[in-house]
This record gives C-alpha cells, sequence and structure tokens, in this order.
C-alpha cells in the first residue's frame, strides 16, 4: 500500500475507515499462513535503543497501551515521536490522531519514515471512532485525545488493540484506562548553552517507565532526546544517521 505525503494528512473519519481497510487488504495474504504457534519476535515491535531498556523484552508488546505523560521536564512529544520510530524503522505502519500542531520535519528527524505514517490531525468529536478505525489496520496508533475521557471509551479502544494486535500509544495524563505502560520524562537539562552562549543541540533526559505485570517495578534510563541523536548518554558519542555532526541550530529555530 501506498501512501503518498500528500494524501496522508486528512480529518475525515471515512479517510482513516479508507486507510485501514487498504492495510488490511494489503496484509491480507499473511493471515492464516502462520497458524497458532505465533513466534515471540511477530508478537513484539522493536525499540530504539534508550526505549528499549525500559520494557520488557526490550520491545514493544502487540496489542498493550502505552500512555506517554507530560512528566516533569519538556519533550512529551519528542518521546512519544521516538515510541513511534523504533517500529517505524522496522517497517511497521504507524497512525498519529488529534496532533494538528505535529511537524513533519520533527517527525522525520526522530526516524519515522513519512511514507508509513498517515496523520489525521482534526478528528473533532469523532475521534474515538476514527482511533478505532485505524487501530484495525495499523500497527501503532498515535492518539493526542481531549482533555476529558470517558472511561468506557478508554477501555473499548483498549479491547480493539488487543483483538487486533495493534499498539494504543497515547498522550495526555487524564486517560482512564488500564495502561500496560506509562512513560514520562522525569528530569532533564538542555546542552549546547553551558558557557552562558552558543547553540542548543541536545536535550539530556532521564525517563522512566511503569506499568502492570514485568513492567510493575518502575525503570529509568538516560538518553539524548530529539533529532537523530537517541543514545545512551554514557555511552559513545555517535554522529547522525547521515554521518553529518550535530547541526548548529540556535534556540529561536529550535522552538519553532
Amino acid at each position: 500500500m501506498a501512501v503518498t505525503h500528500g494524501a496522508n494528512i486528512c480529518s475525515h473519519p471515512r479517510y482513516a475507515e479508507e486507510v485501514a481497510l487498504s492495510a488490511r487488504e494489503a496484509l491480507g495474504h499473511l493471515e492464516g499462513k502462520v497458524g497458532s504457534a505465533v513466534l515471540a519476535e511477530e508478537r513484539t515491535l522493536p525499540l530504539v535503543a534508550p526505549l528499549a531498556d525500559l520494557f520488557p523484552g526490550r520491545s514493544l508488546r502487540r496489542g498493550s497501551t502505552v500512555v506517554v505523560s507530560r512528566g516533569a521536564f519538556p519533550g512529551a512529544t519528542s518521546l512519544a515521536l521516538a515510541l513511534l520510530s523504533g517500529p517505524c524503522a522496522g517497517g511497521s505502519w504507524c497512525a498519529v490522531v488529534g496532533a494538528a500542531g505535529l511537524g513533519l520535519v520533527a517527525a522525520a528527524q526522530h526516524g519515522l519514515d513519512l511514507e508509513r505514517v498517515a496523520l489525521v490531525p482534526s478528528p473533532g468529536a469523532k475521534w474515538p471512532v476514527v482511533t478505532a478505525a485505524l487501530l484495525e489496520g495499523f500497527d501503532v496508533v498515535l492518539v493526542c485525545p481531549p482533555a476529558r475521557i470517558d472511561r468506557s471509551i478508554a477501555r473499548q479502544l483498549e479491547a480493539r488493540a488487543r483483538e487486533r494486535g495493534s499498539v494504543l500509544a497515547v498522550m495526555g495524563e487524564a486517560w482512564p484506562g488500564s495502561a500496560d505502560m506509562r512513560l514520562a520524562i522525569v528530569s532533564g537539562c538542555w546542552r549546547g548553552l553551558e558557557g552562558g552562549h552558543g547553540y542548543l543541540w541536545g536535550r539530556e533526559v532521564e525517563l522512566e517507565a511503569a506499568g502492570k505485570g514485568a513492567a510493575s517495578r518502575p525503570r529509568r534510563a538516560r538518553s539524548w532526546l530529539g533529532g537523530p541523536f537517541q543514545v545512551a548518554v554514557d555511552g559513545p558519542a555517535v554522529l547522525g544517521a547521515t554521518g553529518r555532526s550535530r547541526p548548529q541550530v540556535g534556540a529561536d529555530e529550535l522552538a519553532g
């Protein structure tokens, strides 16, 4: 299924249903070939290295719900994009619902293949219908719901993700459902202005994850957040995917 950059941005629920149907048709030939014995790696999706350390099995389990909270330090959107970047780089299809301010440049800088990402920026009151439709055909669906959410809607969407083997990712504090994992940035600092001048080139953050079952004990990890520099702080310095050094981005450009 080919989705062009110009065609994957729409706000109408019918678009979500059409895209989900196309995805199911494209993947339909795989159904029935696996049988009851599904390999463990087929029940999970890959994660980028900093997030892998926070999840049981170092992977994202299909059918689960992950909530990305705002936390104590800015960067929840970048954290959510990092969550999607691992599966997307592994060939999975992702969708984002309700993030009207999401920039495609930022998404690409976090490693998302825009050919494999569908955006529904303004679904309005139909956001549960849109999200449910996309869970039918996409591997990961990131939704930015309104401030007030009915508990029954949250549970229905979680059940849909479990049934279809998709991952429901939620950005926000007020998710009333029973999330399998919750991610947040508990602390952090900007790098590049240590001497009081210069250019901001990255954020050093401490991430925390907690959930149910094997993830009930909170885990923490430090990493760089944003851009192509998602590497452990204690590890060796590396260049971006293009092999270039860190870009010289001014504070005003970063804010934009």
